[in-house]
């Protein structure tokens, strides 16, 4: 077809928007794009640049110097919606960076690529929403993303994996990911102690829909494992030592993880 796109093209124009309204709306056109049947998975394709766009502000400081504030007040429920905003923004970069620096890697099956790359533009189009949701809760309490200052740890994480998929999925979505599981329905409870029911009703939503990102990883870490013939528990383990540094902090939310087919063997050894 003469309108069809290359999907590793189109999410290389997702990571070449830095202002937050552009990012956010050409993710949601490209996911369009590709659910209209429009896109080809090319054979081949460049590799994303290693640092997306990025708006001028947030400001970025070293994750130690990001400062915590109390949830019982206005600001420091700001302050944690910020993160969250940051957190998304950044998300919306990894998955699309997923599809482009990815969709053609030898370690995916050729006739699984186009699944892959489905289930990572829908991972991409939902974090596009998700900080939308969030960056409009900022806006009704007079806040805006970019107000505090943020740090790039997520983004440095992900690029600690840039040249090998099956460590990318590893950290990504089965580290980093994963890890919102377990913090998100305390940060839910503070929310509501604190009165604040509408912030808790939009993490409540972004909770819900990271099981299904973290059910992501794992099934495409379980395809390449199968690839590679390496036992996947062992593998992940290996790799999560090799490009994650520090180990994860209990404690688990086991229900969560294993709805999202990640069961304890998985993580139970490298707190």
């Amino acid at each position: 077809m003469a309108d069809t796109h290359d999907i590793t093209a189109l999410a290389r124009s997702v990571l070449a928007r830095g202002d937050p309204a552009a990012k956010t709306g050409r993710a949601h056109e490209v996911a369009q794009l590709w659910r209209a049947g429009r896109c080809i998975v090319p054979d081949s394709a460049p590799r994303p640049d290693d640092q997306p766009a990025r708006p001028a502000h947030p400001v970025l400081i070293a994750p130690g110097d990001v400062p915590r504030r109390r949830l019982n007040t206005v600001p420091g429920r700001i302050a944690l919606l910020h993160a969250v905003a940051h957190i998304e923004f950044n998300a919306i970069d990894l998955a699309f960076d997923m599809v482009a620096r990815f969709a053609c890697d030898e370690a995916l099956a050729p006739e699984a690529r186009h699944a892959f790359v489905d289930d990572w533009i829908g991972v991409g189009d939902d974090e596009a929403r998700h900080f939308r949701l969030i960056t409009d809760r900022l806006a009704d309490m007079d806040a805006q993303y970019g107000d505090l200052p943020a740090h790039n740890g997520l983004w440095d994480a992900a690029m600690a994996t840039r040249d090998s998929l099956p460590a990318r999925l590893a950290v990504a979505p089965l580290v980093l990911e994963a890890r919102g599981l377990d913090v998100t329905p305390g940060m839910i409870d503070r929310l509501v102690s604190a009165g604040d029911t509408v912030s808790a009703d939009c993490l409540r939503v972004i909770y819900a829909e990271e099981v299904g990102h973290v059910a992501a990883g794992a099934r495409w870490f379980r395809h390449v494992a199968a690839r590679a013939q390496r036992d996947p528990v062992d593998w992940f383990k290996t790799l999560v030592r090799q490009h994650f540094s520090g180990g994860l902090k209990p404690p688990f939310n086991a229900e969560a993880r294993l709805k999202a087919d990640l069961p304890p063997e998985f993580y139970q050894d490298l707190t």
